[in-house]
């Protein structure tokens, strides 16, 4: 249902606003601030504007949601999109802060609790935003948007693993002891971060690595490319529709005959 919502926003968006006033949201928004020296406070000042916005409406779900679809249709970059959603991450934490201070009777505890809430997003501002080259989500982002306009399905796959897979893995290896946990997990982290320096080293590096390593061509295509599994969503899909048409078909070509027999049988 939010998924729908958000793409009626997107087209409702770009049916009601005119090119014009697109334009001036867009120069208006994604737009440094004017002052020589002073461009690299614009990340830092949007990030209080979303917090701001966040305290308003008491709801960083509400926030991004309502963010995405100005996204999507282009009024607001993804970089400018990125300091509004750290911003709201400190935005949220009043709702907590308030509750705790509300709480009677464990005062002391839910204001910890709280002010965990408010540190742990502080401590993610510092690690991913301060340095621009730590801000790394944005080309991911990046990079899985353009994945997923190419493959449509993977939006429903990346939902699928990331909010409902990989937590139920994570859950089953919690219960299995912290053992089990690390023999599993420990193997999974030093491979991805093997392939990420791999990655980099082909980009930036190539000359420094075997001739095997230039490029991922001797691995089996299912491993370093999505094109097996989209043959395989594209193929069954079809076959559904194929055979939807030809049921409509047949349906319409059976009732066609009903209609013969009853003209030609008298009454």
């Amino acid at each position: 249902m939010l998924c729908g919502c958000l793409i009626c926003l997107v087209k409702l968006l770009n049916s009601i606003l005119g090119e014009r006033v697109k334009e001036i949201i867009k120069n208006g928004v994604n737009k440094d601030i004017p002052i020589k020296y002073l461009g690299w406070l614009t990340g830092y000042l949007v990030m209080i504007v979303g917090a701001f916005l966040t305290i308003i409406v008491q709801s960083s779900s509400v926030f991004t949601s309502t963010l995405t679809p100005l996204a999507g249709a282009g009024l607001v970059s993804l970089e400018r999109a990125y300091p509004l959603t750290l911003g709201s991450n400190i935005g949220t934490t009043t709702t907590s802060l308030l509750a705790a201070l509300a709480s009677k009777g464990h005062e002391k505890e839910a204001i910890q609790i709280a002010l965990v809430h408010l540190c742990f997003n502080i401590t993610g501002i510092l690690l991913f935003y301060p340095i621009p080259f730590m801000r790394w989500p944005v080309p991911l982002a990046q990079k899985l948007g353009d994945i997923t306009s190419k493959y449509r399905w993977l939006s429903v796959a990346y939902l699928l693993l990331m909010f409902f897979i990989f937590p139920a893995i994570i859950f089953a290896l919690s219960l299995a002891g912290p053992i089990a946990m690390y023999i599993v997990l420990i193997p999974v982290i030093v491979l991805v971060f093997v392939i990420i320096f791999i990655n980099i080293l082909q980009k930036y590096k190539p000359s420094i690595l075997p001739t095997i390593l230039k490029d991922w061509d001797f691995l089996p295509e299912p491993l370093r490319s999505l094109e097996p599994i989209d043959r395989v969503i594209m193929t069954t899909f079809s076959c559904f529709t194929i055979c939807g048409v030809n049921n409509n078909g047949d349906s319409a070509d059976h009732n066609q005959n009903i209609e013969e027999i009853k003209k030609n049988t008298p009454i």
